[in-house]
């Protein structure tokens, strides 16, 4: 999930907002993880065995 559909428990704002320190905070929080931060595990572990897969393919070709 990414930030900008998140909403504060503190302030009840959009967190993308940072209407408050607790926003602000997050939102740091959240942009530092990276592209991979907001993926969920199990998107992650798709995306894994597709890679996994399309080396082993392409591998077999090569043989």
């Amino acid at each position: 999930m990414t930030f900008d559909r998140l909403v504060c428990a503190n302030c009840a704002a959009p967190v993308s907002e940072g209407r408050c320190p607790v926003c602000r905070a997050n939102r740091e929080r959240l942009q530092q993880d990276g592209p991979f931060g907001g993926m969920s595990p199990a998107a992650l572990l798709a995306a894994l065995i597709v890679l996994v897969a399309a080396v082993a393919l392409l591998a077999h070709q090569a043989a």
